[in-house]
């Protein structure tokens, strides 16, 4: 974590791809950084964090719950969420199940609301390769079928993945390395497990009194309408679209990006307090 900031609430990140530690987002997540304490963690069983017992029993919902018990061990009365992709997700059933210790949420490209858009994400992600002429990685991604990552295979869910990579990018020269082969066992659970049984979060969006930013760029494979929609549901939400950016916009419009976060983190409105 940065230094402290006095009189600033401090920014817990989340990171996305189910199987990734906190390094995803950092140091892209550094323009959050230049005012305000950031604190950046690895989900149970990702990077340098320890697998639960029972890893294959892992949940989205336990990861979650994670949120408010770190708050509480660290010592930090409030604090705001910036998170990305399934870390969105993430972010905001926490928020639902810890009203009074989150601020405000940020969120890029969070995934949606209910599992719904999981059923065209792999025809979409080959139509944006096919779009940018993307032959070789379009056949890589091709080869591979979605209704396998049922299964809790690392191995499987960590190939996907990094072949997925590209896909998420609307500017592909703007696209940084891709992910390193990464291997988890409960990043795969979760994965799996939401999946094959599909989720639907609508009650706990609507629980949500945090008032919250949706930050999504209208290239993304994952639909800007989800981020409407989910919108839609919570009581405190709008939606900032990011034009000519995939899911990644604070690597490919990262000026508009973080402009739009930083303003909405920095603003203290009626339900927030004085901090």
């Amino acid at each position: 974590m940065s230094p402290p900031v006095p009189g600033v609430t401090s920014v817990l990140a989340i990171n996305g791809g189910m199987i990734y530690g906190h390094d995803l987002l950092w140091p892209a997540f550094a323009p959050l950084a230049a005012s305000r304490q950031i604190i950046l963690y690895d989900q149970r069983g990702r990077g340098e964090s320890q697998p639960p017992p029972g890893a294959r029993a892992a949940r989205i919902e336990h990861d979650a719950l994670d949120v408010p018990a770190l708050r509480e061990a660290l010592g930090i009365p409030r604090w705001d969420i910036a998170a990305h992709s399934w870390g969105g997700g993430i972010a905001l059933l926490a928020a639902a199940a810890d009203p009074t210790g989150t601020r405000r949420v940020v969120a890029f490209d969070a995934v949606g609301a209910t599992s719904t858009w999981l059923d065209a994400l792999h025809t979409r992600a080959l139509a944006h390769l096919v779009a940018r002429g993307a032959t070789e990685t379009h056949a890589a991604l091709a080869s591979l079928d979605p209704l396998a990552l049922h299964a809790d295979d690392p191995a499987l869910h960590a190939t996907y993945s990094r072949t997925m990579y590209p896909a998420w990018f609307h500017h592909p020269e703007l696209m940084i390395a891709s992910p390193p082969l990464t291997l988890s066992v409960t990043g795969a659970a979760v994965a799996a497990r939401l999946r094959r049984e599909g989720y639907d979060w609508r009650e706990s969006f609507r629980a949500v009194r945090s008032p919250v930013l949706l930050i999504h760029g209208e290239q993304d494979a994952l639909p800007v309408a989800e981020a409407h929609a989910s919108a839609a549901l919570i009581p405190d939400a709008r939606v900032v679209p990011v034009p000519g950016a995939g899911h990644m916009p604070f690597f490919e419009e990262p000026e508009v990006t973080f402009a739009a976060a930083n303003a909405f983190l920095a603003d203290a409105g009626p339900a927030d307090g004085a901090d």
